[in-house]
């Protein structure tokens, strides 16, 4: 029996991509292995978003040479945006030589035959190209986040945010075909999911190439009218495009959980015009001020960048001001990242690290002030939560509640995949602690 090993790197898009290789390798007759010492492939799916990403793959890279050394016949491959950059695949190749195959973002579905390839030929193979058009719909993934399952509506994004590198290594924005995400949430909750999150680099501007064939608000209307007992999460959304019609489809559905995730990025309209945002800090608040009339005290959770360049003190009260106005559940915060290839990367005025990081830590403490305030407003009341795994440190199971709160609690029964009423006794940052009482 030849074994797998995933290492996967960034975001929920890249857990979901890491879940279509296994698919691809299952069809090779690999099955899962848990430790990289045993298995016969190991696929690296990176990241490169930012800097942190990249030389956290590099190291986890170096540290197989002695492994590769001793096992002739192992095949390592590195796939995801990193692979895909301008010039990585040189890098990769010359700084790890023992690396077999290096595959891009727009071939992954090629996966197969390139290890067929590289079997046959044995010799180091580098597979990329510039762009695709197919949407992956041939690929069944081996789906590792029951009770959640993560479904692609687009693939790659339009927007060019001055310090992003998707669409250089994702390329442009393509849809899929509103028939085929049905059909695949239907056969998800029929397996007995319970959870379905949308995923796109910007759901909101989904059918922008007319693939779709209706808007994000009708798409996530018929997904959340598909029968069956199942939440449904969405991300992200670009603040560019939300529209009232999005607020009424959330308040429509029940199974629709009340949060939404909002990336605004800073809240200085300086900096919001320099990373090519095409939104006003003004243009963001109303926004939430019209999500919160159809949904009153709707959370709402963000990303923000400290650090951008040329990013002033004012400017940076500003973002933290913006945490305080709009009330954020929370945040993931980051310290700028040049990426080459962006057009920030060549701006003149680079913020010195020291300064970044003193920035970071205070954005995290006002944001962490939100998150502990609101936690503390479920204590004392139940909360619907989605039994997802099992603490074998804390002894108790856990799931998140639709605001994305994790909850914990004690049972002598397995209750994953079950929604459990919990009867919240205390709260800790983004964690509740109780009793289920269902």
């Amino acid at each position: 029996m030849m074994t797998y090993h995933i290492v996967t790197y960034g975001c929920q898009m890249n857990v979901h991509e890491s879940e279509k290789i296994a698919g691809i390798l299952k069809t090779k007759g690999y099955e899962r292995e848990g430790t990289l010492e045993e298995a016969d492939i190991i696929v690296f799916n990176t990241c490169c978003i930012r800097e942190n990403a990249e030389n956290h793959a590099f190291g986890n890279l170096g540290a197989l040479k002695k492994l590769k050394r001793e096992k002739k016949d192992l095949i390592i491959a590195v796939g995801g945006c990193m692979a895909q950059e301008a010039g990585k695949a040189e890098i990769l190749r010359k700084k790890f030589p023992f690396v077999d195959l290096v595959f891009g973002t727009h071939n992954l579905s090629e996966l197969g035959d390139l290890i067929d390839r590289r079997r046959a030929r044995r010799k180091a193979i580098v597979s990329l190209k510039e762009e695709r058009a197919e949407t992956e719909d041939g690929i069944e993934p081996v789906r590792t986040s029951y009770p959640n399952a993560w479904v692609n509506i687009t693939y790659g994004c339009n927007n060019f945010c001055s310090y992003c590198i998707v669409p250089y290594v994702r390329g442009r924005e393509r849809s899929r075909r509103a028939e085929d995400v049905l059909g695949e949430v239907r056969s998800l909750i029929g397996q007995g999911f319970r959870e379905i999150t949308l995923l796109g680099q910007n759901v909101n501007s989904y059918n922008s190439d007319g693939q779709g064939g209706m808007s994000f608000p009708e798409l996530l209307d018929a997904v959340a009218s598909v029968e069956g007992q199942f939440r449904v999460r969405f991300m992200t959304s670009h603040p560019k495009d939300f529209s009232e019609e999005l607020a009424r489809v959330m308040k429509k559905h029940d199974k629709i959980c009340k949060l939404l995730h909002l990336p605004a990025q800073s809240g200085s309209n300086r900096i919001l015009e320099l990373m090519n945002r095409r939104y006003t800090r003004e243009k963001y608040l109303s926004e939430i001020e019209l999500l919160r009339s159809y949904i009153p005290g709707c959370p709402v959770t963000t990303d923000l960048i400290v650090g951008f360049p040329t990013e002033t003190e004012e400017d940076f009260e500003e973002t933290l001001s913006l945490v305080r106005e709009a009330g954020f559940a929370s945040a993931f915060t980051f310290v700028y990242s040049p990426r080459t290839g962006t057009k920030a990367a060549g701006m003149e005025g680079q913020i010195p690290e020291e300064v970044s990081k003193a920035r970071i830590m205070r954005l995290v403490e006002q944001v962490n002030e939100n998150t502990r305030a609101l936690s503390a407003t479920f204590v004392g009341k139940t909360t619907e939560i989605l039994c997802e795994d099992f603490d074998e440190k804390k002894g108790l199971y856990l799931g998140r509640n639709e605001a994305g709160r994790m909850g914990y609690f004690a049972s002598e029964q397995n209750r994953i995949g079950e929604f459990v009423t919990l009867k919240v006794e205390r709260a800790n940052g983004v964690s509740l602690f109780g009793e289920p009482v269902s």
